[in-house]
Order: structure tokens, then C-alpha cells, then sequence
């Protein structure tokens, strides 16, 4: 069984924005293989049963993904753990887990699938490697940087690249950012 996470707020006005575009991916999953969601109080998250996978959308928010990740993690066995029952350190998780979500160091209709690394400040990933003990996972990163990012990330406002992730998508950036969705879907 694999367990595939999209990250994302759930309040409907974070619905469309760029840090939902794992929500996105998940969604564009279940839409594939018909899949209903269904809210799991236990996890707290929506969760969308396949014939070997789950797709999961914790609803804790992006920065506690980590809590909805673990409790399902546990609740089907896919955690490492040691003869004390405690989470082995660095277990490889790669096979059992992916994790889907936005990254603004890869540009907007791209991605890369890797496992492992750091959490390049990606909160909501940090939630899950610390609530895991473990790197080793798999990540499907969708790109969102533009020219519109690289102004943000030069801007001496504050916090202009956290508002900056929480808008919508303009039409030509969806656009671009829905086809690459069904590219690195494919990857899974």
C-alpha cells in the first residue's frame, strides 16, 4: 500500500492559490480513478481510497501536515520502527509514501520527483520530516517560480512571497501549471 499526500490549506478561500497545488494534484488524481473523498476525523484529513493507494489532504493546515501524516502512517503500519516501538531515525519511507507539493525554486511547468534532502523551508514538508523522523520520502516538487516570484523575493516588504503564494493563479500560469501536473502525475 502507498500513501499519497497532497499539501494544502482546506478553507475554501486558499481553493486555486499556488501553496494548494498539492491539493490540486491529489484532486486531479481521485478525478482520474474516480474516487470519492471522504473526511476522516481520526486523521483529520479528506482521504480518497484506491485499489493499492490512499490520497490524503490533511486538513490541519499546511505547517501541521506532519500530524494527518503520521496518524495514517501509524494506523496502516507503514512506519519503521524499532523493538521499542519508537520511529526508527532516517527510515526509507520512499516506497511507501510521496508527498505532493509547491516549490519556488523549480520553475512554474515544471517539477522533479525526488527523495530525500531538506525541506528548503517548505513548512508543511518540515511538518511531515519532523513528525517522521525521516527525509525519506518520496516528493513530487511542482514548480512555481516566475519573474513575478523573483520580484516578490527581491521586494523589501514583508512577507511578500507568503502573500505571493496564497493568490490565484492568473489563466496563462494555470494553464501551465495544470499540464504539468498531468506530466508528473505520471511519475507515480
Amino acid at each position: 500500500m502507498k500513501i499519497i499526500v497532497g499539501l494544502g490549506n482546506p478553507d475554501t478561500k486558499y481553493q486555486g492559490t499556488r501553496h494548494n497545488v498539492g491539493f490540486m494534484a491529489v484532486d486531479q488524481l481521485a478525478a482520474n480513478d474516480k474516487l470519492t473523498w471522504q473526511f476522516d476525523k481520526n486523521f483529520n484529513a479528506l482521504i480518497a481510497k484506491g485499489f493499492d493507494y490512499y490520497l490524503v489532504k490533511p486538513q490541519t493546515y499546511m505547517n501541521n501536515s506532519g500530524q494527518a501524516v503520521q496518524k495514517i502512517m501509524a494506523y496502516y503500519h507503514l512506519l519503521a520502527t524499532n523493538d521499542k516501538g519508537r520511529l526508527k531515525t532516517e527510515a526509507n519511507l520512499s516506497d511507501k509514501l510521496t508527498v505532493i507539493h509547491d516549490d519556488l525554486d523549480i520553475a512554474l511547468g515544471s517539477y522533479k520527483y525526488s527523495t530525500g534532502g531538506s525541506s528548503a523551508g517548505h513548512y508543511g514538508v518540515k511538518s511531515i520530516m519532523d513528525a517522521l523522523g525521516t527525509t525519506n520520502f518520496g516528493r513530487l516538487r511542482l514548480g512555481l517560480a516566475t519573474e513575478e516570484l523573483q520580484r516578490r523575493r527581491r521586494s523589501l516588504w514583508p512577507n511578500a512571497v507568503g502573500r505571493w503564494v496564497l493568490k490565484k493563479f492568473p489563466p496563462a500560469e494555470k494553464d501551465l501549471l495544470e499540464s504539468a501536473i498531468d506530466q508528473a502525475l505520471k511519475q507515480l
